[in-house]
């Protein structure tokens, strides 16, 4: 069963809170991992370490840009502030990629050691503490994200998620480095760590991209928006879709088709109850609409007129 739509004001709440708790887990990993490679001098442990930190800086940019995000319209921006969301997805792209770089230099060189790392068994109860750390964030993210379709906290998430891999990856580094006194297995785990960060980056990159160049809604959403401007029979069909993104809004424009014979005020209750069809449905949606008499409107909409359909 879907949970039940949201008004952008109950969105932010939830976004609020687990930004606000993303911050805080990304400030006691680092206290924790920090300690641990001061002690034990772990590259597996340094990569995670430098992750963790990357973490805080960008749950920090998360933090803001959804409250930026949420703000309404204003006339400098009459279309609101939702691609804050998409540029602090870029911030943490580019960051990720700086640590992936920083890491892998380290690990590379960390080949050449002969020693393990110390305090080894230090170092595995501080990646299993973080591992269920990260767990417990990556639930509630996930639950918001669900319930909000929050861009930023989604790709929040994900980062959340590559972390939970790198630190399953390390912990079997410092494990392995220092129970079994397998020195190469650390620099492997670093160089591991900071591959896998490169893949995120990319992922984020994406996404981001994807608001900033305006894409399109997932073809669900977009068949069910279609489905809920048509459900009304006096709806004789829709045109000039178009759909995209924002933070966490999303905006609908479409061309409506009704009987030519219908008064304005009955061509205006038609689509205003079809808004209100799609607001209920997706509450965070502006709506625009435009009526057209089938059969006998001119074509009209410019260089950005009809486009076929996917």
């Amino acid at each position: 069963m879907s949970a039940p739509a949201l008004t952008p004001a109950e969105s932010l709440v939830l976004t609020r809170r687990v930004t606000t708790l993303s911050v805080g887990v990304a400030a006691i990993l680092i206290v924790i991992k920090g300690a641990a490679w001061l002690m034990g001098h772990s590259v597996a442990m340094l990569a995670s370490l430098a992750d963790s930190g990357l973490d805080l800086i960008a749950s920090l940019i998360t933090f803001y840009a959804v409250r930026y995000a949420a703000e309404p319209p204003d006339a400098e921006h009459r279309f609101g502030h939702g691609k804050a969301e998409a540029f602090a997805s870029l911030t943490q792209g580019g960051l990720v990629f700086a640590s992936a770089a920083l890491i892998g230099q380290e690990a590379v060189r960390a080949f050449a050691r002969a020693e393990p790392p110390e305090h080894g068994a230090l170092g595995v109860g501080v990646m299993a503490a973080s591992i269920v750390l990260t767990l417990m964030l990556i639930r509630a993210q996930t639950e918001v994200t669900r319930r909000t379709r929050s861009v930023a906290v989604s790709g929040d998430r994900a980062h959340y998620a590559a972390d939970l891999a790198s630190n399953a990856v390390s912990l079997v580094g410092v494990g392995a480095a220092s129970l079994l006194h397998l020195a190469w297995v650390d620099a492997a785990a670093g160089l591991v760590v900071a591959l896998w960060l490169l893949w995120g980056a990319i992922g984020v990159f994406r996404e981001a991209s994807h608001q900033l160049m305006d894409h399109e809604l997932p073809l669900e959403d977009r068949e069910k928006i279609i489905a809920l401007l048509t459900a009304d029979p006096r709806v004789l069909g829709v045109h000039q879709v178009r759909t995209r993104a924002s933070g966490p809004y999303m905006h609908v424009q479409a061309h409506m088709d009704l009987d030519p014979t219908l008064v304005l005020s009955v061509a205006h209750a038609v689509m205003v109850a079809a808004e209100n069809r799609v607001l209920e449905a997706f509450p965070a949606a502006d709506i625009l609409l435009h009526p057209d008499p089938r059969g006998v409107a001119e074509p009209h909409g410019g260089a950005f007129g009809e486009v076929p359909p996917r």
